[in-house]
């Protein structure tokens, strides 16, 4: 059975030029829409995360970006976590870091430093505004993830102008392959 791709925006949603929504469009992938994508909560957009790993058929490929990561993260120990057989981790904030900045998403930290029981790639940029780099490897390294660096994407959203981002979907098309293997 093919797997199900469950996208995973992050804080305020992914709006339409950014690189999900364009897979979305192109590829048929299933958004994990939340109540408020402005105010998150973890344990309503845990609720959300469930219900979509709930009802989706054969196994689960997420596609987080940014706070999804993090709920990601949150989830690693989870029930519905038997049902993932892979994750691309996107630009993961450091919301232990950012928090006082953004206090609406102080319920996301601390980060939570688990291993992920499927595999995993994090996607990072040198100069993301919400992560340094260093945190960003710490990150893949705590949940046993293979870690893409990339110069200078920023925050890796549509803000960095990469369109469909075929070097991302590349990646995710590894991952798709290894589940099906």
């Amino acid at each position: 059975m093919p797997a199900t791709v469950l996208v995973l925006p992050g804080y305020a949603g992914s709006g339409p030029e950014h690189w999900q929504t364009l897979w979305e469009r192109r590829h048929g992938y299933t958004r994990v829409e939340q109540d408020d994508w402005e105010r998150p909560e973890l344990a309503a957009w845990k609720r959300r995360f469930r219900e979509a790993v709930h009802h989706a058929a054969g196994p689960v490929v997420l596609v987080a970006h940014s706070l999804g990561c993090t709920l990601v993260a949150h989830c690693a120990r989870e029930a519905m976590a038997s049902r993932i057989a892979a994750a691309l981790l996107v630009a993961p904030p450091d919301v232990d870091e950012i928090r006082h900045l953004m206090p609406e998403i102080d319920g996301f930290a601390p980060t939570p430093l688990v291993r992920l029981p499927f595999p995993s790639i994090v996607i990072a940029s040198g100069d993301d505004p919400y992560a340094e780099p260093a945190r960003a490897r710490a990150f893949a390294t705590a949940w046993g993830s293979r870690i893409v660096e990339l110069p200078t994407a920023g925050h890796i959203n549509a803000e960095s102008n990469l369109g469909e981002w075929t070097h991302g979907h590349h990646l995710l098309q590894e991952l798709l392959r290894v589940t099906t293997a």
